[in-house]
């Protein structure tokens, strides 16, 4: 009689249990589903230039710069997948771009009418031909859309895009900073530039 007394009060015992665990379960749910709050787009398309490697040594090592392993990896993910076609590569007016003319992309080549500084001041055209490397990479360029939750501020970004700046010096010396090119990461925004080009 006793056993068969634990074993109805157990079984009882478990359901019970079981049922408030359900229970608990269907709450929070509930709860978590009630507290979504529908967030707005404040930005369709918003575009920013990142550093990748900090511009000031001085900085917190955090501040504008990858710690260089994960920089060098992220710049030879971009570079490796745009050479090899991995990833679609696009030109600054959203035209695809050939496999290889990723490779002309990455030697820059200049052409510039250099004027004697001594008399007779003569005339010579020069060409100048540069690579760029993979440290020269020192920027990323992004595209992004950007939605917010009103009730607590967060923001959500979803990139679109993504383009590597590499610095450039031009003749004069002055340093200037060249987009490589674009690969779109998000394929809804693909097929919409593709129907922007029908």
């Amino acid at each position: 009689m006793l056993n068969r007394f634990h074993y109805i009060f157990g079984k009882t015992f478990v359901m019970k249990r079981t049922r408030n665990l359900l229970l608990m379960i269907f709450l929070l749910l509930a709860g978590f589903a009630c507290q979504q709050t529908e967030k707005e787009i404040i930005a369709n398309k918003i575009q920013y230039d990142v550093n990748i490697k900090s511009p000031d040594p001085d900085y917190d090592w955090w501040i504008q710069n990858l710690p260089g392993p994960q920089r060098e990896k992220f710049v030879d993910m971009i570079i490796d997948g745009a050479l090899t076609g991995k990833f679609k590569v696009y030109d600054y007016y959203n035209q695809p771009i050939a496999t290889s003319d990723v490779k002309m992309i990455l030697s820059d080549t200049s052409y510039y009418t250099i004027v004697n500084e001594e008399p007779p001041y003569t005339e010579r055209d020069t060409m100048v031909v540069s690579n760029i490397f993979r440290e020269d990479v020192l920027r990323i360029r992004f595209l992004e859309e950007w939605r917010i939750n009103p009730d607590n501020l967060q923001v959500e970004k979803r990139v679109l895009g993504i383009a590597p700046i590499a610095r450039r010096p031009d003749l004069m010396g002055m340093e200037r900073w060249q987009p490589l090119f674009w690969i779109y990461t998000d394929e809804k925004f693909l097929e919409e530039l593709e129907n922007e080009r029908k």
